[in-house]
């Protein structure tokens, strides 16, 4: 059974910084684009990051840009996001997902449970 296992979710102060990890289980994801979705109360579900394998080329969304840095080992099948200057927005559940080989996570195929995520001022 193939699994996503986020950890490293927290209460933090605005400002501060914060490392989310994705550990994937029941089968390799080499070759698979990996990346991060957030949820905020009462809002739809938005892209945050991903990764390609291939060419390990990064997107992010215009709302964490130059704050976030998405980051994958495939030698242990994790991929990790570390979260600089938090703001009060930032606060979610985060979820991490998986797409095919050579797609985006527009359509991923294995999303995982999350990790919540609580940004005060």
């Amino acid at each position: 059974q193939v699994q996503l296992v986020e950890s490293g979710g927290r209460l933090v102060q605005a400002g501060g910084s914060l490392r989310l990890s994705c550990a994937a289980s029941g089968r390799t994801f080499n070759g698979y684009t990996m990346g991060w979705f957030r949820q905020a109360p009462g809002k739809e579900r938005e892209f945050v990051a991903e990764i390609k394998w291939s060419s390990g080329s990064t997107d992010y969304a215009d709302s964490v840009k130059a704050r976030f840095t998405i980051s994958r080992d495939n030698a242990k099948n994790t991929v990790d996001l570390q979260m600089n200057s938090l703001e009060v927005e930032d606060t979610g559940v985060y979820y991490c997902a998986a797409a095919l080989p050579g797609a985006t996570l527009a359509t991923p195929v294995t999303v995982g449970q999350g990790t919540q995520v609580t940004v005060f001022s």
